[in-house]
């Protein structure tokens, strides 16, 4: 919901921060890979119940994640070389693989530690898998068509109620607030089924 005004916002320092990272051994797939190594760490630590250093790490993955496209298309217009896609699709690999292992981490660790029932945790998983089929099946057949939403992404991502912010956010309470990870977890799945149904509705609406 609010990730384009973020970019906007946030742009300038993410592109400072890309000239700043811009040496030889600092590669865009080595961030990309620094985010999965974090975020699957991150995971490990919250099944252990780990929670202060599992934030940390979540954190670290997502500065990670929001470095690598900058410094990426840094890359591209100082080469000239064109995008090949080769670093988006390692990088939504990552954040998938990130996001999913995250949610069984909390899940496992507050089963263990606070008895919370596993339900609303099945219910994220499957409220991620609703809006990732929506919006890389909108991506494949955008690119197809010649339909795409150019905003400086690999992908063609539609908007939605629940967005990266969000999802930052609420992943990081669940690791602050550990012990209302569960009702966290049932508000987040009706929301981001919400927004999976809305994400629905308008890629349908926009490849008429």
């Amino acid at each position: 919901m609010f990730d384009v005004r973020l970019r906007r916002a946030m742009g300038p320092v993410l592109d400072r921060a890309a000239r700043w990272l811009d040496r030889p051994w600092i590669t865009p797939d080595r961030l990309t890979g620094l985010n999965l190594v974090l975020g699957v760490s991150s995971a490990v630590m919250a099944a252990a119940q780990w929670w202060l250093p599992a934030l940390a790490a979540w954190l670290l993955c997502r500065l990670a994640d929001g470095l690598d496209g900058p410094l990426a298309r840094r890359r591209n217009r100082a080469t000239g070389r064109e995008d090949t896609g080769q670093g988006g699709f390692w990088d939504i690999c990552a954040d998938f693989v990130v996001y999913g292992a995250t949610v069984v981490g909390v899940g496992v660790g507050a089963t263990a530690g606070f008895g919370a029932p596993w339900l609303p945790f099945l219910l994220v998983l499957f409220a991620y898998y609703i809006n990732g089929t929506a919006f890389l099946a909108f991506s494949s057949i955008a690119e197809k068509t010649g339909r795409q939403l150019r905003d400086g992404r690999s992908l063609s991502f539609i908007g939605g109620l629940t967005e990266g912010a969000e999802t930052i956010a609420v992943h990081s309470l669940w690791l602050i607030f550990p012990a209302a990870a569960w009702p966290i977890a049932s508000v987040w799945a009706l929301l981001v089924t919400a927004s999976g149904v809305q994400r629905i509705v308008a890629g349908y609406r926009a490849l008429r």
